[in-house]
């Protein structure tokens, strides 16, 4: 069995702690500049059902590549999210956004405007996911899990903090931060709406 098979059957077997105001992946693979330059290969081999954040961070080519990934993902089955840029989100046709922990505040207009996105945000702390739910986000990307090469990454708060993380979060919690398919078997049972991966999906890690 693959790597990513095996990811993805841990992540079907996670029971999240909350029941999902609308179907969400269970995997979700977040583009890097830097850690994954070809994005569109990895896309193409998520299993249908999975989603992808891409994170343009401001790229000359952001849009051309926007589109590349929404064609993987409409062929596939995808879920494509723009980080951080809602003009680009709009002008790609993707299926909604995904806030940094600054902008989270923001869900609730986007929320408003666009009521057939998915909205996300990134969560470095209950507080943050508490924001995140009264923006009326539908999940947070919680970090660091555990132990990563992300230049951002804090430090790791493991499976137990975690865990207790979930509990805590009034909303889904997706895991982020060194989840690989050996790290990933520590989360079941921790009621994580998902597995969200930078390299863990591309093999490097």
């Amino acid at each position: 069995m693959g790597d990513l098979q095996r990811l993805a059957d841990l992540a079907a077997s996670l029971r999240p702690r909350f029941t999902l105001e609308k179907p969400l992946p269970r995997l979700l693979f977040v583009t890097d500049p830097a850690r994954t330059p070809e994005p569109e290969a990895i896309a193409a081999g998520l299993p249908a059902g999975s989603g992808v954040i891409y994170r343009a961070f401001g790229a000359v080519d952001a849009l051309d590549r926007a589109r590349r990934l929404r064609a993987i993902a409409t062929e596939r089955g995808l879920l494509l999210l723009i980080g951080a840029d809602v003009d680009l989100a709009v002008v790609a046709g993707a299926d909604g956004v995904h806030l940094p922990e600054r902008a989270l505040e923001g869900g609730r207009a986007l929320r408003s405007a666009y009521p057939h996105w998915t909205i996300t945000g990134a969560a470095h702390s209950v507080e943050a996911a508490q924001r995140a739910s009264q923006a009326n986000c539908h999940a947070v990307l919680a970090s660091t899990v555990f132990a990563s090469r992300s230049a951002s990454a804090g430090a790791a708060m493991g499976a137990d903090g975690f865990t207790a993380f979930v509990e805590a979060a009034p909303l889904p919690v997706y895991a982020l931060g060194g989840v690989n398919v050996k790290t990933a078997p520590e989360l079941i049972g921790s009621g994580a709406a998902g597995f969200a991966m930078v390299e863990g999906l591309s093999g490097a890690d």
